[in-house]
């Protein structure tokens, strides 16, 4: 029957219509999951490198503090105004130190991989993979 066979070729380029645009919409969906998760990984890289600039700087006074907790304690030669700048300086660099771990812990590339994304790309083509090895479906 010549109509029933143009009617399935209608129905299977209709078919294959309908799959390449879902297949469009599911790649642009996981584009966009991609680029939301470079965003949110790049902004936590921009922390970490604000937290370590403040450390360098918070650095920068402990050491002047600490020079003059020397210049004073050798000054002095006993307890005094020397050993509490002493003090304050050991705090600053601490301190220091505490957001130059924090900072580089927020560099690591755990957010600059768009993780997700790639996890739903396999799982939509695993998922289109075995919709077209089922038994019943016929390759045009």
């Amino acid at each position: 029957m010549p109509g029933e066979t143009e009617r399935t070729t209608e129905g299977t380029a209709s078919l294959l219509s309908e799959v390449a645009a879902g297949l469009g919409r599911l790649v642009k969906g996981e584009m966009m999951l991609a680029k939301a998760e470079a965003v949110e990984g790049a902004k936590a890289a921009v922390g970490g490198l604000v937290k370590i600039a403040v450390a360098a700087l918070l650095a920068l006074v402990a050491l002047n503090v600490l020079a003059g907790a020397a210049v004073a304690a050798l000054a002095e030669a006993g307890l005094g105004a020397g050993w509490a700048a002493l003090l304050v300086g050991l705090v600053l660099i601490g301190i220091a130190a505490g957001l130059a771990l924090a900072g580089k812990a927020a560099l690591t590339l755990r957010g600059l991989w768009p993780d997700r994304a790639m996890r739903g790309v396999r799982r939509d083509a695993e998922a289109v993979r075995s919709a077209l090895s089922e038994e019943g479906v016929r390759h045009v």
